[in-house]
This record gives C-alpha cells, sequence and structure tokens, in this order.
C-alpha cells in the first residue's frame, strides 16, 4: 500500500528529529541537498552541475560545498582536463553520514524512533 503524504512527513519528521538530537551540528536542507547529489548520483560532480541539477544559483551550491567540506563530508579536486574548474568528491566521512541518516529513515519507518517518553527509545 502506499504511504500517504501524511505519512511520509511524518516518517521524515521523526528521521529529522533523530537527526538533531545528535551532539554534531545539523546541516540545513540545502546542504543535505548537495550531499545526497553528490554521493547518490554519477559523478563527476562541478559546481556548474550541481546548481544545474538542483536549480539553484552557483554561489548558493559553493557556500554549501563549504560547509560539506569544513566537515570533512566532501572534497574538492582539481579537474586536470580543466585546471578553471574542480570536482566535487564524497568521502568515507560523508558516506558514514548520509548511511547514519538513512538508517534514521529506515529506523522513522519500522517505527523505531518515538518521541522521549512514549515507548521505544531514540537512536
Amino acid at each position: 500500500m502506499a504511504m500517504t503524504q501524511r505519512q511520509a512527513l511524518e516518517l521524515w519528521r521523526c528521521a529529522l528529529t533523530a537527526y538533531v538530537r545528535r551532539e554534531e551540528s545539523d546541516m540545513t536542507a540545502r546542504q543535505q541537498a548537495v550531499m545526497m547529489t553528490v554521493a547518490l548520483t554519477p559523478g563527476p560532480h562541478t559546481v556548474r552541475g550541481l546548481a544545474a541539477d538542483l536549480n539553484i544559483a552557483k554561489p548558493a551550491v559553493t557556500r554549501a560545498l563549504d560547509v560539506l567540506e569544513k566537515h570533512a563530508f566532501i572534497r574538492r579536486t582539481p579537474d586536470e582536463s580543466d585546471l578553471r574548474s574542480v570536482h566535487i568528491e564524497r568521502t568515507v566521512e560523508g558516506m558514514t553520514w548520509l548511511r547514519e541518516f538513512g538508517a534514521n529513515i529506515v529506523a522513522a519507518e519500522a517505527g523505531d524512533l518515538a518521541e522521549p517518553g512514549k515507548g521505544r527509545a531514540v537512536a
């Protein structure tokens, strides 16, 4: 049976709530979208390509990449065929974050994430 919009939003809320409760700083939706695009779609990725894929301005992509690079979730490497450009690559740390976030979504769908004091412990 297909999930309703309400169920999908509740699933996302539970996963996101578990994520923001962690000790680490949380990412904006834009930063998450950039991270997931780099991690889950075929590369090579460039600022221009990410801006086009996400339909956002290049400076917004650059700001998101600055934060992701600060957290070591992505790395920038020079494009050997065009020295004016850089490729954006995922890192082990970035993929670890993505797997953990994905696990929150799976746990929320299974009912394993709950509000404090309302049953099962938050992962």
